[in-house]
């Protein structure tokens, strides 16, 4: 039992960090490799604690986000109702790149600045984790021990994983920053006068 909550706990502290945390495939596997846990068991815990980790990411950078500036408020505001306008396309989106190893913390960051629902998004999440985190604990087996080192040394000192931190950070920021409303007002009048004409073309 020790051994089921201590692989919770360890994997829900990751995910509540916004930057720079070992991806949870990493812990995943160092648990398959290192205790008798079942697959199944590795797994279940694995999602539910990392769907966990960043719903709670998204809700503290909402809670955050209350407090920027007014104008930058506003462009959260813009933001949300462009992703929410093709929600469907974003959720499916998310649970294709939760089959990744990308980092997701940034994206659940944004959700949450940008006061995005957040069930369907964590949902999607957590399904996407289910099917990737399979993947990584029933192939642990044939990974061998000292590999992990190099693993976790690569994970920190790697160019190519630092700049992607850092490019996903900037993207939130980014998303802060941007006039949405400005940005996006091109495509909505273009939208508006689409729907206008339609209309006007029926008898």
């Amino acid at each position: 039992m020790n051994d089921y909550i201590l692989l919770f706990v360890i994997i829900l502290g990751v995910n509540l960090l916004p930057a720079f945390g070992p991806p949870t495939w990493s812990i995943i596997l160092l648990f398959s490799l290192n205790t008798d846990l079942p697959v199944v068991a590795l797994v279940l815990i694995g999602a539910l604690a990392a769907a966990s980790g960043r719903l709670a990411l998204a809700y503290a950078f909402r809670f955050f986000g209350g407090y920027l500036p007014a104008k930058y408020r506003q462009n959260l505001e813009a933001a949300r109702q462009a992703l929410e306008a093709r929600q469907r396309n974003m959720i499916l989106a998310l649970g294709l790149f939760a089959l990744s190893p990308l980092p997701s913390a940034q994206l659940f960051a944004a959700a949450g600045f940008a006061g995005i629902r957040l069930l369907g998004f964590t949902l999607a999440f957590f399904a996407g984790r289910l099917v990737s985190y399979s993947i990584y604990a029933y192939s642990a087996k044939g990974i061998r021990e000292t590999s992990m080192n190099d693993l976790f040394t690569s994970m920190f000192s790697s160019p190519m994983g630092i700049a992607l931190q850092v490019a996903m950070i900037g993207f939130v920021v980014l998303l802060v920053r941007i006039d949405w409303s400005k940005l996006l007002n091109k495509v909505g009048v273009k939208d508006a006068s689409e729907k206008s004409a339609n209309g006007s073309s029926k008898p």
